[in-house]
């Protein structure tokens, strides 16, 4: 997958009908006996996907993309050139230039939903304010999805891959058909959690990524890993409590742990992906930024019915702004 940098796609007559409902123009909820029905207002509780994308990107270009237009150009620092002295030589002069890269506002997600007057008055629950509810965490949960599926591949050449490192040159990180056996007692040729998190670490020490502010995001069977190893005592992980609690798992070689459900797979990506693969990212927060330009809310009359319309809108853009301080692994699972 790759970060977009087109505009908006474009949407023809025959896919834009005025304030209908996608695939139907009937009402499904007195076909399934929401009404005159009375149902129990205690609704079964909905779990969401746990959602990084704040805890591993920066927003620091959001003002500007906020204030003006859909494109931030982000300057990059240059590399300055070190060189000997010699007494009585002539001194070198340099001009310093940098490059830049380019933040794009230009994806939007939205719903759209409407709620009969009918309805709303035969039912003993706030129903808007349950589909809002339930809207806000959807479009989080579809923003993380798109964001970690974007990122695969954006790590530096050397931050990845069977030959990462680019000092040393020799850490396997995998690649896609040949990727790293991870399993929770390796045997030959095989890795534990703990020895990819430490190459990952090393990877982003022979970058100079500073130390705070590191992360690393893992599926939930490789965090599995990590609970029953050694790392769920608390005094190994850093923490002031054990690792075997909900959320996020702790330190581990300076990188704090998450867990996503949201990361890339073969299902989703097969150009990257092999059947069973998946990845590990790992980086600092300076490495990816995100802006989100729109985020509104609104309700309105339908036009067509009686009803109250529910929209909600999200226009955001994200861009790796240092590869350097990225990097990703690609494993399987023994």
């Amino acid at each position: 997958m790759t970060i977009p940098t087109a505009g908006f796609g474009i949407a023809t007559s025959g896919t834009t009908p005025p304030l209908t409902p996608v695939g139907s123009t009937a009402n499904t909820l007195q076909a399934t006996g929401f009404i005159p029905e009375i149902w129990s207002a205690k609704l079964v509780e909905k779990f969401y996907a746990s959602t990084v994308l704040a805890a591993i990107s920066n927003t620091d270009y959001e003002g500007e993309i906020q204030n003006m237009g859909d494109r931030v150009k982000i300057r990059t620092k240059p590399t300055i050139t070190i060189r000997d002295y010699l007494a009585d030589g002539l001194l070198g002069l340099d001009r310093p230039s940098g490059g830049s890269v380019e933040l794009y506002i230009g994806i939007g997600k939205y719903f759209s939903l409407i709620l009969d007057d009918v309805m709303e008055v035969q039912s003993d629950l706030n129903i808007l304010s349950m589909w809002s509810d339930d809207a806000a965490q959807q479009l989080k949960i579809t923003v993380d999805r798109d964001v970690l599926g974007g990122i695969v591949g954006g790590a530096h050449a050397k931050n990845k891959g069977a030959t990462a490192g680019i000092i040393s040159g020799n850490l396997n990180l995998g690649i896609k058909g040949t990727p790293v056996t991870v399993n929770a007692a390796p045997t030959a040729g095989q890795v534990s959690i703990l020895d990819m998190i430490l190459r990952l670490g090393q990877v982003l020490d022979e970058q100079n990524i500073p130390e705070q502010g590191r992360w690393v995001v893992m599926s939930a069977a490789l965090g599995r890993y990590i609970k029953q190893s050694e790392l769920r005592q608390a005094y190994l992980s850093g923490d002031a409590v054990s690792m075997l609690r909900n959320g996020r798992l702790g330190q581990v070689d300076r990188f704090t742990i998450y867990i996503s459900n949201l990361l890339p797979s073969n299902s989703t990506d097969s150009t990257n992906f092999a059947s069973g693969e998946q990845p590990i990212f790992a980086g600092h927060a300076h490495s990816l930024t995100f802006a989100s330009q729109i985020s509104k809310v609104e309700t309105l009359r339908s036009e067509l019915t009686f009803g109250q319309i529910l929209r909600g809108l999200q226009v955001y853009g994200y861009q790796i702004v240092d590869n350097t301080a990225l990097a990703e692994a690609k494993v399987v699972l023994a």
